[in-house]
């Protein structure tokens, strides 16, 4: 009888993502968050996340296998194990360690709000009364803005997708977005759509809501994969792979201190 609850285990361990290196590693990822990920014109995933996880997949002799989510589904998604771990600009949170384990972190940028150049925002909980706040569903940026701004009088309009945020910024229908600024910077500010438009007030840091910065997400309890990752990022840190890749896409250090 012990013989058969051994192999049980055994067979079980063999079947897990770290045993089965034949087997892809599958990555949640929403493909509208530039330049972290997004689509080219043929339909391809690109960005700084999506070459991330390829190198963090090299590194382990894995496979990537990319399925793409709206990032409000994500977790729901992992949980139901549709993919083995996140790769998408998730911020590490306590209140979403409720429900994942993450890696450590493999960036951290700030958070920022963007309005229409020339606007003054000396005190963003008195000057943001009466305005309506763009912000992504289910993100940080959500809950800071709900839990903050909504209540010093502002209005937050939650949308699928940042991308979504930045076409009503622009056609008027809101005053103000609030979104991670490098996000901001390089998928609105930096375009055409984006013209007119700045950075106003403060960076937003506060590590209840935005956290230690951004991790990859896996299941709860899932150590394993999780150790694999993290030794995976400081590999990649150690020989050069993440800086290579960094510069792609930033002139500065995204890791953080």
């Amino acid at each position: 009888m012990k013989k058969i609850v051994l192999f049980g285990a055994l067979a079980l361990s063999l079947l897990s993502p770290l045993a089965m290196a034949d087997k892809p590693l599958r990555m949640g990822i929403e493909a509208a968050y530039p330049p972290f990920a997004s689509k080219t014109p043929d339909g391809q995933i690109t960005g700084f996340d999506y070459d991330i996880g390829n190198a963090l997949c090299e590194e382990m002799k894995v496979k990537c296998q990319w399925i793409e989510q709206e990032f409000d589904g994500l977790i729901p998604a992992l949980k139901v194990r549709k993919f083995d771990a996140v790769l998408s600009s998730m911020s590490i949170t306590e209140d979403r360690k409720k429900s994942v384990d993450f890696t450590g972190k493999y960036y951290a940028t700030p958070a920022k709000l963007a309005m229409k150049a020339g606007t003054e925002l000396k005190d963003p909980l008195v000057d943001l009364k009466g305005k309506k706040i763009g912000v992504q569903r289910s993100s940080v940026y959500d809950r800071y803005a709900t839990d903050i701004f909504a209540p010093a009088g502002a209005e937050v309009v939650r949308y699928g997708s940042q991308n979504e945020v930045f076409l009503d910024l622009q056609a008027g229908r809101l005053d103000a977005t609030l979104a991670d600024s490098v996000n901001i910077d390089d998928g609105f500010l930096k375009t055409d759509a984006g013209k007119g438009f700045a950075f106003v007030g403060p960076d937003f840091t506060d590590v209840k809501y935005f956290g230690e910065g951004q991790g990859i997400a896996v299941r709860k309890g899932d150590k394993a994969l999780a150790d694999k990752i993290n030794a995976a990022i400081a590999a990649i840190r150690a020989n050069g792979t993440y800086k290579r890749v960094q510069d792609k896409y930033f002139d500065f250090d995204v890791y953080g201190e």
